[in-house]
């Protein structure tokens, strides 16, 4: 799953001299379209100081609600796939820009407001933040430990806070490496790169309760903030920037992958195959008993048994599990979210199996001869005296050829597609693939052809009028990987995380045969509407 969160509040805090008359400490910039990064040194002059060193630093906030809401259905905190990445982008347009610099991100220990102030060039808006205030609360303003929100501090026990910082440069999180430092740091050469952070850590403690949900401050290094360098000035769109592709945004993802090997499942390979089970157009858990009716949940609640000819085997089947590990009352275990009418059961049947089948035809026999074998499947309770389904499950032998370089000639169609989509829909997208060559089977009646499905393929959004990548190929966590049902190959994508008004497309990376290609969407053109 990739998705992308805006900004909830974001500003940026100044002490920068005005006239070489007074200091814009007090001023506030929170709705203006711009986070300005700037460092001055000894570039103005204030009645009673020696030397002058004017700072900028930048504050944001991000909503963590979806992904709290998503951790007990689908996103696990804890998985080495979740992945979070704070993105701003340069909007200076080629005016001059400091460079060989570098900026550090921290999570703030303190609440801040956004504030109403425009003025960025003379600054006399006033309202909180500011350099010497963090909020307004019940009519008294909250200031912070050190003007400029610079107070620094460490958490050394897990959840709480110590008082009196303003930002955590290092904590205990409780994930059994000690203490750690929680700076994210990028190095511009140019100057005029986009600013790209990894804050899993970060946003991970503070969905955990561990670090407090106040945002992010953003910064130049200590170092260069202390220096006899001037840098001005790192220009960032804010949230309030014209161009609503260009906000600041936490992008999200992580691997909620379902793989079901309905259509694909080959012998000597492990597979899994699914069961979904709905009471009256609502998943629901599967219910049995003679007198009261039980909800069948957990591990190893059900049996799973294959049979053609002579053959039967038996297998364990599970509800499928997925989101962060909880802890339940009463116990101090913790354990995954269970998902509601959702069951699964993972084998292997070894091509070489000797079980006699039919007429003395062992199983190897048997798939050898037709390249395959079907399989009557009975889902049933684990003393199977109840069957909740009846199905059948084709098996393959594995595909081997003479040495091939190349991969097949695939097409991909988004078989659902619509012309457009309002930007508060998580859409599921379905995909049929064909292969290009393959004669279908003439027949006198209709019939359905079914689509292939490929193990591995991953889609992408592009902005058809200027090909820009809106969401990328996410291989390294499986963000934007497809998954499978018996019926196909599907994703999700959550219209919100495109900007509205223009207009899109998809296109497929797809590795097939030990070769990647990338196909495009060709019956697909949509907008998203605000």
């Amino acid at each position: 799953m990739y998705f992308v969160l805006t900004a909830s509040k974001d500003t940026y805090i100044t002490d920068k001299i005005i006239n070489n008359s007074f200091s814009a400490s007090d001023a506030n910039v929170g709705q203006a379209a711009t986070l300005d990064l700037f460092r001055l040194y000894d570039e103005s002059s204030l009645s009673g100081m020696i030397s002058t060193n004017e700072l900028s630093r930048a504050l944001i906030k991000f909503d963590f609600g979806r992904i709290q809401k998503l951790m007990s259905s689908e996103l696990d905190l804890n998985h080495g796939s979740f992945n979070c990445s704070l993105e701003l982008f340069d909007i200076m347009g080629g005016q001059v820009t400091p460079s060989d610099f570098t900026l550090i991100c921290f999570p703030l220990s303190q609440s801040f407001d956004e504030g109403l102030g425009r003025d960025t060039v003379s600054f006399s808006d006033l309202d909180a933040s500011n350099f010497y205030t963090a909020s307004y609360v019940n009519g008294t303003s909250v200031g912070w430990f050190a003007s400029g929100a610079n107070e620094q501090g460490k958490i050394t026990h897990p959840g709480t806070y110590p008082e009196n910082i303003d930002v955590i440069v290092s904590g205990n999180l409780n994930d059994g490496g000690g203490m750690a430092g929680l700076g994210a740091t990028q190095y511009f050469k140019n100057g005029t790169e986009n600013l790209k952070l990894d804050v899993t850590t970060i946003v991970s403690a503070t969905i955990a309760s561990i670090l407090p949900d106040h945002g992010f401050r953003l910064s130049f290094t200590g170092s260069q903030e202390e220096d006899n360098q001037t840098r001005f000035v790192k220009r960032f769109a804010s949230r309030h920037v014209r161009n609503r592709s260009l906000q600041p945004r936490l992008v999200v993802s992580y691997d909620n992958t379902i793989l079901d090997h309905h259509q694909n499942f080959y012998f000597d390979l492990s597979g899994s195959i699914f069961l979904n089970n709905f009471h009256r157009g609502q998943a629901a858990n599967l219910l049995s008993g003679s007198t009261t009716l039980t909800q069948l949940t957990g591990s190893d609640c059900l049996s799973l048994t294959l049979r053609t000819g002579s053959f039967k085997e038996t297998y364990v089947v599970s509800q499928h599990q997925a989101g962060t590990k909880q802890l339940p009352n009463n116990t101090n275990e913790a354990a995954y979210s269970y998902v509601t009418g959702v069951y699964s059961a993972t084998f292997a049947i070894p091509f070489a199996n000797t079980t006699v089948v039919d007429f003395n035809t062992t199983l190897m026999q048997m798939a050898a001869r037709t390249g395959s074998l079907t399989f009557d499947e009975y889902w049933h309770t684990k003393d199977r005296t109840v069957t909740f389904y009846t199905g059948s499950l084709t098996i393959k032998r594995n595909q081997r050829t003479s040495f091939n370089d190349a991969g097949r000639n695939l097409d991909l169609i988004v078989t659902n597609a619509r012309p457009s989509y309002d930007k508060t829909e998580r859409v599921r997208f379905r995909i049929f693939v064909k292969e290009f060559g393959v004669q279908d089977k003439a027949l006198r009646v209709p019939y359905q052809v079914k689509s292939l499905v490929l193990e591995e393929a991953y889609y992408r959004v592009i902005e058809i009028d200027t090909g820009a990548v809106i969401i990328p190929f996410k291989k390294n966590n499986n963000g934007t990987r497809m998954s499978t049902d018996s019926e196909g190959m599907f994703f999700d994508v959550y219209m919100d995380s495109i900007p509205p008004g223009r207009n899109y497309t998809f296109e497929f990376d797809v590795l097939d045969r030990g070769t990647s290609f990338i196909h495009e969407a060709k019956n697909v053109r949509f907008r998203v509407e605000a």
